[in-house]
């Protein structure tokens, strides 16, 4: 099975100018542990996920001059955005979340992004081809 037939067309993306907080409430308004970070022009950029966020919002006073009030999200994102090709089989993206020990992939087609593919999505294929096999 191909990644593009699995994965998740809807990807959850923030600017690298976006605040942290608003970075959370978009992460916590569409249920995902992770958000990535595009360009303008749709060129990732860098992955923020909920741990990054919970850090750093946890260390904000409400009501202070506290320098982490003027991060961005540019700022805690982690700039290695691990890709796969809507092309390669799903068994290449189990074995790339694996060794990279990462839950997610950003899904890539002629250099844009199309979709999200996570372990969740895999271990779904996985218990439906063991429930119900063909």
């Amino acid at each position: 099975m191909k990644v593009k037939e699995a994965m998740n067309p809807e990807i959850i993306t923030v600017s690298p100018e976006t605040r942290p907080l608003e970075a959370f409430e978009k992460m916590y308004k569409h249920g995902v542990r992770r958000l990535f970070v595009l360009e303008d022009d749709g060129k990732p950029v860098g992955v923020v996920s909920y741990t990054d966020l919970i850090g750093v919002l946890g260390t904000i006073k409400p009501d202070s001059e506290h320098p982490e009030r003027d991060l961005k999200v540019r700022d805690i994102m982690v700039d290695e955005v691990i890709t796969i090709s809507a092309d390669d089989n799903i068994e290449d993206a189990a074995n790339l979340m694996l060794r990279a020990d990462i839950s997610g992939l950003l899904v890539m087609d002629d250099e844009r992004p199309v979709g999200v593919i996570t372990k969740t999505d895999i271990c779904r294929l996985v218990a439906a081809e063991i429930l119900v096999p063909s």
